[in-house]
């Protein structure tokens, strides 16, 4: 089984990759040479990951899934939520999102935060969606070298860790990202 993942960002596809059993075939829109600019207008994490997978479908016909993701802060209103990769500004920075986010928390107690991904599953006439939350709080500081965006700053409720100091193994097993995804995964291995 062939599916298209929407998107680019290599982080992404490593993460996925590493959990898809062997039977899909996992493709980027590298692979089927889709270089355009996919519109993430919505205002809902939900509705960005649909009309990624829709662009896909609809463009270049194949079955699809994408996500979006955000880092929900409770005490910032569960801000940076959809913005998550442009909070600091468009040029998609996450050392510049950290920054901002830490300093937007500086001097506050409540630190509890949730990272939300939804995938969104396209296959002929149906859309299927799936959803992953982890639970967890903003550490003071930045640590660990692993993974990507606001993964120096996120512990996970239960462990000492933050998700950049933990294997991709580790991460994927509790993350929120890994839940969406294995949910996928038992929904194609039922079809």
């Amino acid at each position: 089984m062939k599916l298209v993942f929407a998107t680019h960002n290599k982080n992404k596809i490593r993460e996925v990759k590493a959990l898809m059993p062997s039977y899909i075939e996992l493709l980027s829109l590298t692979d089927i040479n889709c270089f355009d600019e996919i519109p993430e207008t919505s205002s809902t994490i939900e509705g960005n990951a649909l009309l990624k997978a829709n662009f896909v479908k609809e463009h270049y016909g194949f079955d699809c899934f994408a996500d979006d993701t955000g880092l929900e802060v409770q005490e910032l209103n569960n801000e940076p939520g959809v913005y998550s990769a442009r909070y600091a500004g468009p040029a998609n920075d996450a050392q510049a999102n950290m920054d901002k986010l830490l300093a937007n928390l500086n001097n506050k107690s409540n630190r509890n935060a949730r990272f939300k991904t939804v995938i969104v599953f396209i296959q002929s006439e149906k859309t299927e969606f799936f959803t992953g939350i982890c639970e967890g709080t903003i550490t003071m500081d930045k640590k660990g070298a692993s993974g990507f965006g606001y993964d120096p700053i996120f512990q996970a409720i239960g462990f000492k860790k933050t998700f950049a100091e933990m294997t991709l193994a580790q991460k994927s097993k509790i993350g929120h990202r890994g839940k969406a995804v294995r949910l996928l995964i038992n929904y194609l291995s039922k079809a």
